[in-house]
């Protein structure tokens, strides 16, 4: 349904991601903490956030490889049974003009 909707799901994800790093950060900001150990945490968060967001870009990036491959070889598959189709077809009217000729 997103797909329909110009909406890939790998930006949903990564998009979900962001908003769940910035929501975790500003918990951060409000927790009760001292200052060097609040910029360690958040350091720290960001990093983590970063690693999870390239490791999802990586997985979509993946999944689009993969699917652009199944499609390649779907339409390899449907090119040839086509051609065959086509040919049989060409068969059958040479069949047919030459039964009538033959009349």
């Amino acid at each position: 349904m997103s797909e329909e909707k110009g909406i890939c799901a790998g930006t949903v994800l990564v998009s979900f991601a962001a908003g769940a790093a910035i929501g975790a950060g500003l918990a951060l900001l409000y927790a009760p903490k001292s200052g060097s150990e609040m910029r360690e945490t958040i350091a720290d968060f960001a990093d983590d956030a970063v690693d999870k967001i390239k490791e999802y870009t990586k997985e979509a990036q993946e999944k689009i490889k993969s699917a652009i491959e199944d499609g390649k070889e779907t339409i390899i598959e449907k090119k040839s049974i086509l051609a065959s189709a086509i040919e049989a077809g060409r068969e059958a009217m040479k069949k047919e003009k030459e039964s009538n000729v033959a009349i």
